[in-house]
């Protein structure tokens, strides 16, 4: 991964390299399983082992997938000239019985209203999201499956596998 601009000549072209982006948080441990983690400067959530005071770390992975991908909807949606008015993802994940627990297969669930929504474009605004836009998704797992199930005003669409079984 290139550091910052930089010029390479491919045959006759140049092309240029983006500068690297870094993402950064800090992470303090506040006693027991609990952890208060944000951008430095920036506002905290709470992370709990036990899950009793915040989300547990896996929870909060979900929860980063699940908003990472929203986001993208609403926008894409937004740029189509239909926006959202509502917005809900029901995240689950499935894990391995044995240690690492990781997650193995993911489902989650876009309950979507708005006037003149079609069923259609958000698998479409879904799809672009984890193929091409939400940087959590990305990273995870290449292995790891990805179903994506829609509903619209109250329809529901078809179901979605995104990197099953790669």
């Amino acid at each position: 991964m290139a550091s910052g601009p930089s010029n390479t000549v491919s045959g006759s072209t140049t092309e240029t390299t983006p500068p690297k982006r870094e993402s950064r948080v800090d992470v303090t441990w506040i006693g027991e399983h609990r952890f208060d983690t944000g951008r430095p400067g920036g506002p905290t959530s709470r992370l709990d082992g036990e899950g009793l005071t915040g989300q547990s770390p896996v929870d909060g992975l979900l929860s980063a997938l699940a908003a990472c991908s929203a986001v993208d909807v609403v926008d894409i949606m937004a740029k189509r000239r239909t926006p959202v008015e509502r917005l809900r993802v029901e995240a689950r994940g499935e894990r391995r019985e044995e240690l690492p627990r990781r997650i193995m297969k993911v489902e989650l669930r876009y309950i979507v209203d708005g006037a003149g929504i079609d069923v259609t474009q958000v698998e479409r605004a879904i799809a672009l999201s984890h193929e091409k836009y939400c940087s959590v998704a990305a990273t995870l797992a290449p292995d790891l499956e990805v179903r994506s199930v829609v509903v619209v005003n109250g329809r529901e669409g078809r179901v979605h596998s995104a990197r099953e079984n790669q």
